[in-house]
């Protein structure tokens, strides 16, 4: 247990799967006790959730049914494809803060011209990295088989996918990880594009409101923006959303990373 001293008292709860990482806790005299500051943790959070992957190959496999296990194969294949483009979005913003720590990505969302001014939100990342917040963002709505990248559970094509075989509640339990790996998603979005638990506007007022209630509304308007798009936007075909991956997303966070380097070698680097 560590302790970092600061001007503001914050709480920070993120879920990883079902296990809940505690980032850092309320102190008195303005400090922090970080529970698990790991100097790795978005590392960390990332080789967990890549777990995921496994859990529907497996449960495709054990059906003993070949559209379950083609479904399976289907989500191993899309899976895979668009954590590479999450991975390159992140490579961008670990490059902008200089750490794989959580908390410093957050407290490096606070400096610059725009937050000395008491305007936080102009200073997140979300708008010097918007192409990798939307790389990101697509990229974890199909991380999730969501709408509309559920080729998965493509019902006029291969019934359910890899849970067709099963019911009641082992059934469930592939519901609730999907929408538990939304909150995460959601959370790490929040985290390093939208500052965290940081406040958009530092004034007496809005810091009326504690940082755990900033954290958990940002997560609540980046799920829901989940659920719209489920409503609006048809199913994919299963060539297109390769395509979106391989041929666009990718490519994209690669020239973006080279974009961002020259930039920080410039006299206009906004990050020093």
């Amino acid at each position: 247990m560590s302790s970092r001293s600061t001007n503001n008292e914050v709480l920070v709860i993120i879920g990883v799967g079902g296990m809940g990482v505690s980032v850092a806790r309320r102190s008195g005299a303005g400090r922090i006790i970080v529970l698990a500051d790991i100097n790795a943790g978005l590392l960390y959070i990332l080789a967990l959730s890549s777990m995921s992957v496994y859990g529907v190959i497996v449960a495709g496999w054990a059906s003993n049914s070949k559209y379950a296990f083609l479904g399976a194969m289907r989500s191993a294949a899309q899976m895979v494809s668009y954590e590479l483009a999450m991975g390159f979005a992140l490579v961008v913003v670990l490059m902008v803060s200089g750490s794989l720590n959580l908390s410093d990505i957050v407290y490096s969302q606070s400096r610059g011209m725009f937050a000395s001014k008491g305007l936080n939100f102009l200073s997140w990342n979300w708008l010097p990295l918007l192409p990798m917040l939307v790389v990101y963002f697509v990229s974890g709505v199909a991380e999730t088989n969501r709408a509309p990248f559920d080729v998965v559970e493509g019902e006029s094509e291969i019934v359910a996918g890899h849970m067709v075989e099963y019911s009641g509640m082992t059934f469930a339990l592939f519901f609730l990880a999907e929408y538990m790996n939304m909150l995460l998603i959601s959370a790490l979005v929040a985290v390093m594009f939208f500052g965290g638990w940081q406040a958009p506007i530092d004034s007496w007022l809005f810091n009326l409101v504690p940082p755990l209630l900033w954290l958990l509304l940002k997560i609540f308007v980046i799920v829901s923006m989940f659920l719209w798009i489920r409503a609006t936007f048809p199913r994919y075909r299963y060539d297109q959303i390769m395509r979106l991956g391989w041929k666009i997303f990718i490519p994209l966070t690669l020239v973006w990373i080279a974009v961002i380097g020259l930039w920080m070698q410039t006299p206009w680097n906004i990050w020093s």
